[in-house]
């Protein structure tokens, strides 16, 4: 399995931002789709407050009516990045006063906002892809509209952990979103620990140039599970790796330099299978090796199961009797 063309699903996504032919059916010779969306834009009711908008990932054609009429009636849409709102600003002739909101201004720009929301006017917050607040900034000019008792408005859409999360194939019943895993390895590895008894699907978001030593820590930490890599999300080179952590870690370490946003989705733990104290001890001596007591404890439970109370007592043990090193 490689992680390149012929082997990864949606080489090309045929919904892509680019122009297509289609041949129209029956129904749409009956009225111009024109007019069925100008329709549609023109009945949707603005209420004045806050709204939240979800915005494209990648293709264009994602937007909801809403949020183009939303956007279209804001008197000022608050976004992290003008240059990038900006082109959507273009794309569908919105005139709203774009407002730069992001974590490193949010103190000083937010209480701008709440002032205009309370005199009556309608904002729109957007990020620079998705929807907002979902790794993104907005929740502390949310938490305080609402301190104000100022509407606030969901205008849902696109949304990268919930596209990958459908096409995965993996239990999509319950499912865990991590955001971003710690760039420094001692916080990344602690924060994988603490995932191993997640009885769930887990999804993460990461940078391309971090991609190969998480999916390394995945792999040692959460046990061999089944996972995917989405890439470049409903744009024209959409790209989705399957395997193991660990042929994925193998197949992103002998890739050429990847770029795009990324979204990582592993399976939950598979259900334990009956396992001898000796299969547990032989385990636990493997990991003691280069692994704390507790660290080893958390992966052999993952990877087995089993409480982790149970794993650490053996751990206890195995170490004091064969003086291991933590």
């Amino acid at each position: 399995m490689r992680f390149d063309a012929d082997k990864e699903t949606g080489l090309r996504n045929p919904s892509s931002d680019l122009p297509n032919e289609r041949k129209r059916s029956s129904w749409a010779k009956t009225k111009p789709i024109a007019e069925v969306l100008a329709s549609k834009l023109s009945a949707t009711n603005i209420e004045t407050g806050l709204h939240i908008v979800a915005t494209p990932i990648g293709n264009l054609s994602d937007i909801t009516l809403r949020a183009v009429a939303v956007l279209r009636a804001a008197d000022a849409i608050a976004c992290e990045d003008t240059r990038v709102t900006g082109k959507l600003k273009s794309e569908f002739g919105l005139t709203a006063k774009l407002i730069q909101y992001h974590e490193h201004n949010a103190d000083r720009v937010t209480p701008g906002i709440i002032k205009r929301l309370k005199s009556g006017e309608t904002i729109a917050l957007v990020s620079d892809a998705g929807t907002p607040l979902v790794s993104d900034p907005g929740y502390r000019l949310v938490k305080t509209a609402l301190h104000n008792d100022i509407s606030i408005i969901s205008v849902p859409g696109a949304s990268a952990l919930l596209a990958a999360l459908t096409v995965s194939g993996l239990p999509t019943d319950r499912f865990v979103f991590e955001g971003f895993l710690p760039t420094k390895s001692i916080a990344r590895r602690k924060k994988l620990n603490r995932m191993t008894e997640v009885d769930a699907t887990i999804i993460f978001y990461e940078s391309p140039k971090r991609l190969a030593i998480s999916l390394g820590d995945m792999a040692k930490i959460l046990g061999n599970r089944d996972a995917i890599i989405a890439r470049e999300l409903t744009k024209r080179f959409e790209r989705v790796a399957r395997g193991t952590l660990a042929e994925l870690a193998t197949q992103i370490n002998s890739a050429p330099r990847l770029k795009g946003e990324i979204t990582i989705v592993i399976a939950p733990p598979e259900v334990a299978v009956p396992i001898s104290n000796e299969e547990i001890d032989s385990l636990l001596r493997a990991a003691l090796v280069d692994q704390s007591v507790r660290d080893a404890a958390n992966i052999i439970a993952g990877a087995t199961g089993l409480p982790r109370r149970l794993i650490y007592r053996r751990a206890i043990k195995l170490k004091t009797k064969f003086s291991l090193k933590s």
